[in-house]
């Protein structure tokens, strides 16, 4: 079998209370990332604003150091939740499966209530984006359930991760 590429990945915790200390949600996925085999390319904490989260995805999707964004949090329904918001605009393809699959696995999770999560993925500039809900829980099981597949180069039929590696640029 041949090797999984590590891919470059960045975390961003949305969040107006959590810091460093109090982020599990973001500690869950470098983690996870990690014993996947893949790189932190940064991680970091903004507020639940629109513009601030746009700012730092808009400044990720034109590194090319930076292959795959994953959010956390900011997906629900409630006060400020702006994540769908503020990255949709900046998607050149939506990826409508991720967020039909998390909702099917978060369903067995948590039931009717995974109604309200507005997760969802997409590709800009040859980087993959995904956002997920805020809860640990939730990290992991989009996680376990569908990225730690779909971002390893060696899954078949196909995988995203085959996407991003620019010598690739195609399913594999």
């Amino acid at each position: 079998m041949e090797p999984m590429v590590a891919l470059n990945i960045a975390i961003l915790t949305i969040s107006d209370t959590r810091t460093e200390e109090s982020d599990r949600s973001g500690q869950q996925l470098v983690e996870s990332l990690n014993a996947a085999g893949h790189r932190l390319a940064d991680k970091r904490i903004v507020a639940d604003d629109i513009y601030q989260i746009r700012a730092i995805v808009a400044q990720w999707i034109a590194d090319a150091g930076v292959q795959v964004i994953i959010t956390t949090g900011g997906t629900g329904f409630t006060g400020r939740d702006s994540t769908p918001e503020a990255i949709s605009v900046l998607l050149d393809k939506h990826i409508e499966g991720f967020g039909e699959r998390f909702r099917q696995l978060s369903g067995e999770e948590i039931g009717s209530s995974t109604i309200q999560s507005r997760c969802l993925g997409g590709l800009a500039n040859a980087t993959v984006i995904f956002c997920l809900p805020g809860s640990t829980g939730a990290c992991r099981t989009g996680w376990e359930g569908i990225l730690k597949e779909q971002l390893d180069s060696r899954h078949k039929p196909c995988n995203f991760a085959n996407l991003v590696i620019p010598e690739r640029g195609q399913h594999g």
